[in-house]
């Protein structure tokens, strides 16, 4: 069913005044802690700092949510599973209409399929690689085959139930790209989607943004780029098919942009053009309450002070939007996940 010419009208006041009139997609962050140690995440870094989002949290979003005519909360983390009232606060949006998607490291999936099954919408995992690399990279003994598990095992009680997954190419991985869609296929997910890594911003529970050299541990060496873009060429190549069903969620230019973003960290070219309006139509709330326009940008209120309205009402976040310039904000420049919802679309993460 489509949405409402209400909140359709809604969503194009807000890109025309800069005061939110309307809010599709809400990020939460339900726990702080992770059960991975990617290398390229400091998430877990700080497990012991446990933050996270209680009922009451999202029983007092719910006036805004209401308000905004949100359609879909995507529970990001950390681990959001690793919540022990997660279920409870699905539960609470679920009643209100509200559409739910979980990113999750698929570790703990197969355990909780029945009430994934009952109360999130769709799931999005992470795959790092073939079952070696990806362990490797998730510092997770039998990562890679528990989130199979996972996967199957729902997969098993409803076929139609749609796992996704995310890939985040990087200077560990690049080389065994095509691996990572053929799992993706024989393991069962109706999609994969890649992006590079971010290895310049605060986000991903960096206190500080990463030096150089922590930074070239994951940003490919410029030696790397004429490989990487063999590895493009023969994946555009090899899966036509895959591009032309959708199984490989970016088109080819989106994939061709991986490689020009790397490029752009050596002055080969500019970093790729995003058309990007996510302050505008979605907002992330993280474990401690903290609110951000998105995952890269800076916090701008907390609901432990104030209403969820109110924050991204304030004059000063009014004035953030209307005032955010992506061609220079050096944020936006480098990003690697933007997001454009026109008004008339509905929420797609």
């Amino acid at each position: 069913m489509g949405q409402s010419l209400q909140h359709t009208w809604r969503r194009y006041r807000t890109l025309q005044t800069h005061a939110i009139k309307a809010l599709p997609i809400v990020i939460l962050m339900p726990h702080s802690a992770c059960n991975c140690r990617c290398v390229m995440c400091d998430i877990w870094k700080d497990n012991r700092n446990l933050k996270q989002l209680t009922e009451d949290d999202i029983k007092g979003l719910l006036v805004s949510l209401k308000a905004f005519g949100t359609q879909q909360v995507v529970m990001s983390g950390g681990e959001a599973l690793l919540n022990p009232n997660f279920f409870n606060l699905c539960t609470i949006l679920k009643k209100q209409g509200i559409k739910i998607t979980l990113l999750s490291t698929g570790l703990s999936i197969e355990k909780n399929a029945p009430q994934l099954l009952k109360l999130v919408n769709d799931l999005i995992v992470s795959l790092d690689g073939d079952e070696v690399l990806h362990d490797a990279i998730r510092n997770i003994p039998m990562a890679f085959k528990r989130l199979k598990a996972g996967v199957g095992h729902i997969k098993t009680i409803n076929p139609d139930y749609r796992i996704t997954g995310r890939t985040v190419i990087h200077r560990l991985n690049f080389r065994n790209w095509p691996n990572i869609i053929k799992e993706a296929k024989e393991m069962g997910l109706n999609q994969i989607s890649f992006l590079p890594a971010d290895v310049s911003s605060h986000a991903f529970n960096r206190q500080t943004a990463w030096s150089e050299p922590k930074q070239h541990e994951i940003l490919l060496s410029e030696q790397d780029l004429p490989e990487l873009q063999a590895i493009i060429d023969q994946i555009l190549v090899e899966y036509k098919t895959e591009f032309r069903n959708g199984f490989i969620a970016e088109p080819p230019l989106k994939i061709q942009a991986i490689h020009d973003y790397y490029a752009a960290f050596y002055q080969h070219n500019p970093f790729p053009y995003k058309k990007c309006n996510a302050p505008w139509v979605s907002t992330v709330i993280e474990a401690d309450g903290s609110v951000r326009p998105c995952f890269f940008l800076d916090t701008i209120g907390n609901i432990h002070d104030t209403s969820l309205t109110e924050i991204l009402n304030s004059p000063e976040a009014v004035n953030f939007r209307k005032t955010l310039d992506m061609d220079k904000n050096a944020a936006c420049i480098k990003c690697v996940c933007s997001l454009n919802l026109p008004p008339r679309m509905n929420p797609v993460v």
